[in-house]
């Protein structure tokens, strides 16, 4: 094993537990993603949402910053003000503080999950069950989370406010991986896309989330390493162990 290729954006920061793993093994780490986010403009975001006013929601739900990014880029070309009584309701605090960027943060109105999973908030939406929420979210948002809502009678309108498209590989740009890190099932049909005649061979697959690990599954793809699990709860650590098993 010398040569991962993760499919998200390269850490910020040096101290990601990427590079201690790419360091502990002496494997190279590349950051490559295979799709991208595009923001949909203020007339794409009436096409798509022809139902939806932002305006008549008391609650914001987020599921990443790229939603709060787009959410309130699109606010700011309709020209709609976010008042002080608007409630955000976020999968984790890492993206709850985020919202720092956009709004003066008050613990009364900003919530947030401990596992960054949808199903934690249920809780806190279920003590503000009068609220009438807006779920933003990609134009290929996984419908798991609408039956979740809909589910717990969560009174809800979801809204595209950014798309997610392939991130294509250029025809000179080398592709030697011996192993593939994938966070979405989007991810995977960028696989496919880019690389219709892909065989994996002794290619070892990892896939964070069930979503991606039933679309790389499906797409006839070996998965080899899963995450989160008890044993592992972040892809670093879940790629780690394999790497000590496979020494």
């Amino acid at each position: 094993m010398k040569k991962i290729l993760v499919s998200q954006p390269k850490p910020s920061t040096e101290k990601s537990p990427y590079f201690d793993v790419a360091e502990k093994f002496g494997v190279e780490m590349v950051f490559r993603p295979f799709i991208k986010v595009e923001g949909l403009s203020a007339k794409e975001f009436r096409a798509v949402n022809p139902k939806v006013s932002i305006q008549e929601h008391t609650a914001i739900i987020f599921t990443a910053r790229t939603a709060i990014d787009h959410f309130f880029r699109i606010c700011e070309e309709m020209r709609i003000h976010m008042p002080d009584t608007q409630k955000y309701f976020c999968t984790s605090e890492t993206i709850a503080n985020y919202l720092q960027k956009y709004i003066v943060y008050r613990k009364r109105k900003v919530f947030f999950g401990k596992t960054a999973r949808l199903i934690d908030l249920i809780p806190s939406m279920e003590k503000h069950k009068n609220e009438k929420y807006l779920f933003a979210v990609s134009d290929v948002n996984n419908g798991a989370d609408d039956a979740l809502l809909e589910q717990h009678k969560v009174n809800f309108d979801r809204a595209a406010f950014y798309r997610t498209v392939s991130n294509d590989f250029t025809p000179d740009e080398p592709f030697d991986y011996d192993m593939l890190v994938f966070f979405s099932p989007q991810g995977i049909d960028a696989l496919k896309k880019n690389f219709p005649e892909f065989n994996q061979g002794d290619i070892a697959i990892a896939t964070f989330g069930a979503a991606t690990t039933k679309a790389a599954q499906e797409a006839g793809l070996r998965v080899d390493i899963e995450a989160p699990s008890p044993e592992a709860p972040s892809m670093p650590a879940a790629i780690e162990r394999y790497l000590a098993a496979h020494q």
